[in-house]
């Protein structure tokens, strides 16, 4: 009987300790969303980014300090405990922002930073990603094209040799006379005389083949697909927009508001890298190219007399003819920025134009597109089932095209 108990009591405990285990690793991914939501702009666990590397956070104060600075730090700061004013003082007087989180919530994510912080570093492997010799870059189809011609081009130079042999030798053993001597030209006119069907079909082919080169071609005249212009600095769209979920807003403030999305001037980039001086990607190289344009010195904090502008190279251009505005399309239509611009968050490294921005592209998107009314005060005038009514819409549904998105006047004026 005791015997039978205590083997009940270890399962008991066994099935206790395997919950407690697992619920530490739901509460652990919980706080993974949790930090990537409301953190990872800021911070990190292993290195320094705007705010301090969170490593090791749970030695350095007690849980409910940490709880009571993630809510509301001004509120420790303003009752003078000493670490939340040195944190303060240290970091310029910049004050991390409030969170609206539950005590639970925190924990998570205090759970899942010591997590991180246990995983050893990535070591770089230098015999390359796979852990072989290092790959090499794949050369262009073109060489092996050319490859290709040159090795046919040299058979068939020997089978004609073959050709002309096996002829010379049969007029010999015939006793024919030679041929006269005939140039290149009269060759091939002699040639093409003797193989008419063959030039007719190359003729048709090489005919066909030029029209349908020209034609896409001509398609293509103005269309800048693909464009991918070196910048004066690597700025990586997947770092900022993608890890650490930084808004297009937030760069580009006039997408909102006008005609033109505009680009940030290096005033915007020193939000953030006056405080966070090495990249995850490219460590000190490409920030310090921001504190050159700016003359400043990181190391003292100061600027100098001698600033000068980014040189940025436009990716999307219109043409003069065409008319765009940002703020109707972003604040008015509610279009995410990723519609036109690609998914710049998951694999743009460097920005490059993703859409054709073409007039059909437009029109195709126009006519697709239905028109978000709900809640939107900039259609709050408009009577929507006269709309319907009018624009013969059975199935309820307005689409840009339905409410004059295909006038010329709309984007030509």
């Amino acid at each position: 009987m005791n015997h039978w108990s205590s083997f009940r009591t270890i399962r008991l405990v066994g099935t206790f300790l395997i919950a407690l285990l697992s619920f530490s690793s739901i509460q652990a991914q919980d706080g993974e969303a949790l930090f990537k939501a409301n953190c990872a702009s800021c911070h990190a666990v292993k290195e320094k980014l705007v705010g301090p590397a969170l490593k090791g956070i749970e030695t350095r104060r007690p849980e409910d300090w940490l709880i009571k600075w993630i809510k509301n730090s001004q509120t420790l700061v303003k009752a003078g405990d000493d670490y939340a004013v040195k944190i303060y003082n240290d970091y310029n007087k910049v004050a991390m922002p409030a969170f609206n989180l539950k005590d639970d919530e925190i924990k998570a994510m205090l759970a899942y930073i010591k997590t991180e912080a246990e995983k050893p570093d990535a070591v770089a492997d230098p015999k390359g990603p796979a852990g072989g010799a290092a790959q090499e870059a794949p050369k262009p189809i073109g060489l092996y094209l050319i490859i290709a011609i040159v090795i046919i081009g040299a058979i068939a130079m020997v089978l004609r040799r073959v050709q002309d042999t096996l002829a010379r030798t049969v007029r010999q053993k015939q006793g024919l006379p030679e041929p006269a001597p005939m140039t290149r030209s009269q060759a091939f006119v002699h040639w093409s005389r003797n193989n008419k069907k063959l030039v007719a079909v190359i003729l048709i082919f090489l005919a066909l083949y030029g029209s349908v080169k020209g034609w896409y071609a001509l398609q293509s005249v103005g269309i800048h697909q693909g464009y991918l212009p070196e910048q004066p600095i690597k700025y990586s769209h997947q770092l900022h927009a993608g890890k650490l979920q930084i808004q297009c807003i937030y760069c580009h403030s006039g997408a909102e508001k006008g005609k033109v999305a505009g680009v940030p001037s290096a005033n915007v980039c020193m939000n953030c890298h006056k405080y966070v001086r090495k990249g995850p990607e490219t460590g000190t190289e490409e920030i310090a190219k921001i504190y050159k344009a700016l003359d400043y010195d990181p190391d003292k904090g100061t600027y100098g007399p001698n600033p000068k502008p980014l040189q940025w190279v436009r990716v999307h251009n219109l043409p003069d003819l065409a008319y765009f505005n940002h703020a109707q399309h972003v604040k008015v239509g509610q279009v995410a920025c990723q519609t036109c611009h690609g998914p710049v968050q998951d694999s743009m490294t460097v920005a490059s134009q993703y859409s054709p921005l073409t007039m059909g592209w437009c029109i195709d998107c126009h006519r697709k597109t239905p028109v978000k009314m709900a809640g939107n005060g900039y259609y709050a005038g408009y009577d929507h089932s006269k709309l319907i009514h009018d624009r013969n819409t059975p199935d309820s549904v307005i689409t840009v095209a339905k409410i004059g998105g295909l006038e010329c006047s709309r984007c030509h004026y």
